[in-house]
């Protein structure tokens, strides 16, 4: 961590319920503990995720919606925003970058963190899902330069939210970061936001999740002099 000490806002932008916990939750733990201001922002409904026949596309959504909630109380969120996009059908629509857009401009982040917008073709879940390169490519183009011209969605004007500009976008499985976080001390209360997911983690305890998280991070802070990192690309704009 270097210069973002100066910041105190900070926005996730995902497409999925839980997708910020196995990607960014440690981070945002630390920001949070740290006293940042941090929203989320999921982009679909989550009515898809589940192998089990016996329930229903409403009865997901709001079992998901509901533990997003749950997880964002763990980490200490100031928000969570639903756009409730069709879970499996996200695209980067101009739908999606305005709804983004106005998220931005209403919370008026310091710092967005995004998924990676483009399949890596390294096997196994590498193939990557559409929702979440689809959600990666909206919350960049929401960044810029949606949020910051006045004139692009001019309806976001009239209902007050005021153009907003990001300083720093960063991006969670971006296969060349270049921004590393120590998580080391925060990996427990990030466990507990993953917990607080159980349709996706089959009611796993935070004592076990956290173990796991400990051993995803250990490798990504080798050479960095930290024990357990999350890895970011980083973009900076000038604001």
């Amino acid at each position: 961590m270097t210069e973002e000490e100066k910041f105190s806002r900070g926005m996730v932008v995902v497409a999925h319920a839980d997708d910020a916990e196995y990607g960014c939750s440690g981070t945002v733990a630390k920001l949070c503990a740290e006293g940042w201001e941090m929203v989320y922002v999921m982009c679909t409904d989550g009515s898809k995720g589940s192998s089990d026949r016996e329930v229903s596309q409403q009865e997901l959504a709001a079992t998901r919606r509901q533990e997003q909630i749950n997880a964002g109380k763990a980490l200490g969120l100031k928000d969570v925003v639903f756009l409730d996009y069709p879970d499996s059908y996200l695209q980067a629509t101009l739908e999606v970058r305005r709804d983004i857009a106005r998220e931005i401009r209403r919370h008026k982040p310091d710092v967005v963190l995004c998924q990676y917008p483009m399949r890596k073709l390294d096997g196994g879940w590498g193939v990557g899902h559409p929702d979440h390169m689809a959600a990666g490519e909206a919350a960049l183009a929401a960044v810029f330069p949606t949020a910051r011209d006045h004139m692009t969605f001019p309806e976001l004007l009239e209902q007050g939210f005021e153009p907003h500009k990001v300083a720093e976008v960063w991006i969670m499985g971006h296969p060349e970061p270049d921004h590393f976080v120590d998580v080391t001390e925060h990996l427990v209360t990030a466990s507990e936001g993953l917990a607080a997911h159980v349709s996706q983690t089959g009611g796993r305890p935070a004592e076990e999740l956290v173990d796991r998280m400990r051993e995803g991070r250990r490798g990504r802070g080798v050479g960095k002099g930290i024990q357990h990192a999350e890895a970011f690309r980083k973009i900076t704009f000038r604001r």
